[in-house]
């Protein structure tokens, strides 16, 4: 290994070196390569050094001088450092970043970074009707991400790539800040991963059994949910309906007089057939069972702790999804199983309509920001004489945001124009640009993507000479379902960005606390302190408050007990600050519901 560089970097680039050692044989072996850029990025130093030294290096230049390191894919590099009791405060993620500048609208030549294909991941077109509707919806994913390159030499040409892009950017300013909080997003979810959820192994079986009847024998299921299909057969008068057949289902149904087209919860409530109550109980029963149920408790949990796989970017507005695990469904009856360990606390905080919040900010209306000043947004518009209820102006932004313009909507959603017109503004302009093909930019730069082949074919059919009134219809409903598209993205997408700010800043605000230890004066006493140990987060976090849950909009941190209000502070104070980061001085505000406790049920 090469004795560091005079100079201190300002960034190290991280990738496998060739193995030289195994009798000269050039391959991805047991070599790391280390490269020291300074701002510039002018090489000013290498380093080659062994995989178990890996750690211990970067400990080392951590307490030196905290550089900016450069990973090619987070999940491939952070957990062996986290697992070694190594954390770092920033990094780089080139597979994150990646995706974001290919289709920057703040790119002006984005050829270099296009040229770069295998390192090319996740979704590149938007979708066409209806998977237009679904994908707000999109949660749990397996993994969509190639085998990206991890030696040195890739890792600095795409290094170089997209620096030269982000210099010469239209707004380099905004983008910088996008990838800087994409990359610690990166950094928070393997973290997470690393901490784990703390789980009540115990309530969670206690719900089960509840809910379902005691743990069945494998493959068989459990006795509530027996009896209650039972009471579905019976109102049918059909003792061999197959209730986990959808095909099967309907014509039980259909042969009991219940004329449906589907089994969605919707339409199943339609009716007032008798076997409609106890079949939706089934179908409820039958989702915990399939989704949270022993094997999920058997496969995800293990020593007191969940540890789902996050995808930060995994949804093309920038939202996270799950590769394994299900974070982002974890059912609200499931909550009392979050339990903090003994003499612990879990703060859980979420923002109150992060999204319409968002919307205000971004567009500048002050009547809007206004509204929700200080309190509750939804009754801010009841108030302000707007909708005559709190689920009507619920109603009314969400088909504002949505662009919903039937029913409820319809009515509603032109007294928002009226009211906020910088706001509708926006997303009407939004909309309009998505019907016609084009595409739209979130806050910080991150740009939805193109309409794909199929909507390109839709339309020009409907251009033809000898169109049809249904090719004429077929294309009008393609270019309002991405109009729909367009107009959410640059919402959604904005609000992952603020929570996005929120967890990089919360992340390092959580880093500066005590850790409780012998002689640690954030600790009650010394024999309290070592009592209080959660082992099981592992020896980055098990002495110290750490985030252990994300989703959109809600942050769950995992804290000693006596540091419970110093770290509830800390959420308050990251949200005070992703707001100013964002959006400067606008007047717009991002309340919390905080709870300090010991389990993590949500009322």
């Amino acid at each position: 290994m090469t004795s560091p560089d005079s100079a201190p970097a300002a960034w190290c680039v991280i990738g496998r070196a060739p193995d030289r050692a195994l009798g000269g044989v050039r391959g991805m072996g047991s070599m790391i390569a280390v490269v020291d850029l300074d701002d510039a990025r002018q090489r000013i130093g290498r380093h080659q050094l062994g995989v178990d030294e890996l750690p211990e290096f970067v400990r080392s230049r951590e307490a030196e001088d905290r550089p900016r390191w450069v990973f090619s894919d987070t999940p491939n590099w952070y957990p062996a450092l986290l697992a070694a009791g190594v954390q770092i405060e920033r990094c780089y993620d080139l597979r994150l970043t990646h995706a974001i500048l290919m289709r920057s609208e703040l790119v002006t030549d984005r050829g270099g970074v296009a040229a770069a294909e295998e390192w090319e991941a996740g979704p590149v077109s938007a979708p066409t009707a209806p998977e237009a509707e679904a994908l707000f919806e999109v949660t749990e994913r397996r993994s969509h991400i190639k085998t990206v390159p991890h030696d040195i030499e890739s890792a600095l040409a795409e290094f170089s790539r997209q620096s030269t892009a982000v210099q010469t950017a239209s707004d380099p300013g905004r983008l910088r800040l996008l990838l800087a909080a994409e990359s610690a997003g990166g950094l928070v979810a393997a973290e997470m991963q690393a901490a784990g959820v703390p789980w009540d192994v115990a309530e969670h079986d206690r719900i089960l059994a509840e809910e379902l009847g005691p743990r069945p024998a494998r493959d068989a299921k459990p006795a509530k949910m027996l009896a209650v299909a039972e009471e579905v057969r019976a109102a049918l008068d059909d003792p061999r309906a197959n209730l986990d057949s959808h095909v099967k289902l309907l014509h039980s149904l259909h042969a009991a007089g219940i004329n449906v087209a589907s089994t969605s919860k919707w339409e199943l409530e339609q009716s007032e057939h008798p076997a409609i109550a106890p079949l939706l109980q089934y179908k409820k029963q039958s989702r915990l069972l399939t989704a949270n149920g022993w094997h999920w408790l058997d496969e995800w949990v293990s020593e007191g702790r969940y540890r789902p796989v996050y995808v930060p970017g995994g949804v093309v507005t920038g939202r996270w999804a799950a590769s394994g695990g299900g974070a982002l469904q974890i059912p609200r009856q499931l909550r009392p199983a979050l339990r903090a360990d003994p003499g612990w606390r879990l703060i859980s905080a979420d923002v109150a309509q992060l999204e319409p919040r968002a919307l205000a900010a971004m567009s500048g209306d002050a009547a809007m920001a206004e509204a929700g000043r200080g309190r509750d947004l939804y009754s801010g518009l009841v108030a302000e004489g707007i909708v005559g209820t709190r689920q009507e102006a619920k109603i009314a932004v969400l088909g504002a945001m949505y662009g919903s313009t039937t029913g409820d909507s319809g009515r509603l959603v032109p007294r928002l124009r009226t009211s906020f017109p910088a706001a509708m503004g926006l997303v009407d302009s939004a909309a309009e640009v998505g019907s016609r093909g084009g595409v739209v930019s979130t806050w910080l730069g991150r740009t939805s993507p193109a309409p794909g082949e199929g909507w390109r074919r839709l339309q020009s059919a409907a251009n033809q000479f000898d169109a049809t009134p249904q090719d004429e219809n077929r294309a009008r409903r393609a270019a309002g379902d991405q109009g729909r598209f367009t107009r959410n993205f640059v919402v959604q997408g904005t609000a992952a960005e603020w929570a996005l700010a929120w967890l990089a800043d919360l992340r390092l605000r959580l880093g500066r606390l005590p850790t409780v230890d012998d002689g640690n004066p954030g600790a009650a006493s010394a024999g309290e302190a070592m009592g209080n140990v959660a082992t099981a987060s592992g020896p980055v976090f098990s002495r110290r408050a750490h985030l252990v849950f994300f989703l959109h909009d809600e942050v769950i941190v995992h804290a000693p007990a006596q540091q419970a209000e110093a770290a509830a502070e800390a959420i308050r104070e990251a949200a005070a600050s992703a707001g100013k980061l964002l959006f400067g001085n606008a007047p717009v505000d991002f309340p919390l519901d905080l709870t300090i406790s010991e389990r993590a049920a949500k009322g």
